[in-house]
């Protein structure tokens, strides 16, 4: 079997409780399991080769070992799991898809991070059987996909109000996509209707998916006819520049029309995530109500508990994109709302008039003139 001769190389280290980390791994000799060619990358940078399932059965590779991808000059430790959720924020991952082997990271662009594009080579070798699976069992979650298996129509549509901070009742609210033809967003198009939302933001649609999409809903396809919908495509990667343009995209939209707002992406989960915590920091809201609000998607369509292991895992998620904002440093409710002023101006390139005008939208004009007068002092 031909082997990869490791030299010293500075790779991401999954193993041994360090995932995500960079570390020097000595000389070693690992087995080849398969080669191939990148034959796709979608928008979000995820890299799709032509490893096919036979070739992956025939190695002997499984869910739950590690393996070293060696692609162009990069020799990256990862593991091979089944959904992005199964690693970090950040981590790069290799997952089975239908047609073949996805490459990926969690939260991140594989193509632009890695420097890859169709027709790169990949090469993949066993680093550690079953190495993985232990982290799985714990991350692993299951989505309820009927009406049956939740509390409530809000639960199951991933509906609700965000009034973390001083955020006013009734102007922001968060939910599941209200308009692609299925069970679930018939659920959350009824109640963003009888909530009477007025303008909506949707993260997830391209122009051709939001033109297909606008067939499924009434109410959505008013909206839009009036002016009052943004659909933008964004990625989930928020320190990348597609990412920050069209988010400033959605907040000018904000803006410029009033509420009621409902942020949505497909699930309302992970994008809608990023904004809304980005909304709740500007609005004053603490660390833990940020991270507590975005834990509720979890807690709706996978019954992750408060207390658990699976839930301290999932949680890590938004601790850890705001202390990315922050350089690293993890963020406390005494700074929370300066690294969102800082991202928002930085990061995005909304002006000092524009943050202010979209805080007012959020609390009020007498609450954003105190919480000025508060910082000034």
């Amino acid at each position: 079997m031909k082997r990869l001769a490791l030299t010293v190389l500075v790779v991401s280290l999954l193993v041994f409780g360090l995932l995500g980390a960079v570390a020097a791994v000595g000389a070693a000799e690992e087995p080849l399991l398969f080669s191939g060619k990148i034959a796709a990358v979608d928008k979000y940078g995820n890299v799709m080769t032509d490893i096919s399932p036979e070739m992956v059965a025939a190695s002997g590779a499984e869910v739950g070992d590690v393996v070293i991808v060696k692609i162009g000059d990069n020799v990256i430790v990862l593991p091979f799991v089944t959904t992005y959720g199964d690693v970090d924020r950040g981590t790069a991952l290799m997952r089975p898809r239908d047609t073949g082997i996805q490459l990926a990271i969690n939260y991140g662009n594989f193509a632009v991070t890695y420097g890859v594009s169709e027709g790169s080579q990949v090469s993949i070798y066993m680093k550690e059987k079953g190495a993985y699976l232990s982290d799985i069992a714990i991350r692993h979650l299951e989505k309820l996909e009927k009406r049956d298996d939740y509390d409530s129509d809000e639960a199951f549509a991933n509906f609700r109000q965000v009034t973390a901070g001083k955020i006013k009742p009734g102007v922001l609210y968060r939910v599941s996509h209200p308009s692609l033809g299925d069970d679930r967003s018939s659920y959350a198009a009824k109640l963003v209707e009888e909530h009477g939302i007025k303008t909506i933001l949707n993260l997830s649609d391209t122009s051709e998916e939001f033109e297909q999409n606008l067939a499924h809903s009434e109410y959505y396809r008013e909206l839009n006819e009036a002016g009052n919908v943004v659909a933008v495509g964004m990625g989930v990667d928020f320190a990348a520049k597609e990412f920050t343009a069209k988010l400033k995209t959605v907040m000018e939209f904000m803006i410029a029309h009033d509420g009621p707002y409902a942020v949505h992406c497909v699930e309302g989960k992970d994008r809608v995530g990023i904004v809304v915590a980005l909304l709740e920091g500007l609005a004053g809201a603490t660390v833990d109500e940020i991270v507590q609000d975005y834990m509720v998607s979890y807690e709706n369509y996978f019954k992750v508990e408060k207390g658990t292991e699976g839930y301290k895992l999932v949680s890590k998620i938004m601790y850890d994109q705001l202390k990315e904002m922050n350089n690293g440093q993890p963020v406390t409710d005494a700074d929370v709302k300066a690294v969102v002023v800082n991202y928002l101006k930085n990061s995005v390139g909304l002006d000092d008039e524009q943050i202010k005008e979209l805080e007012i939208k959020l609390v009020g004009e007498a609450s954003a003139c105190a919480e000025e007068v508060l910082l000034a002092a």
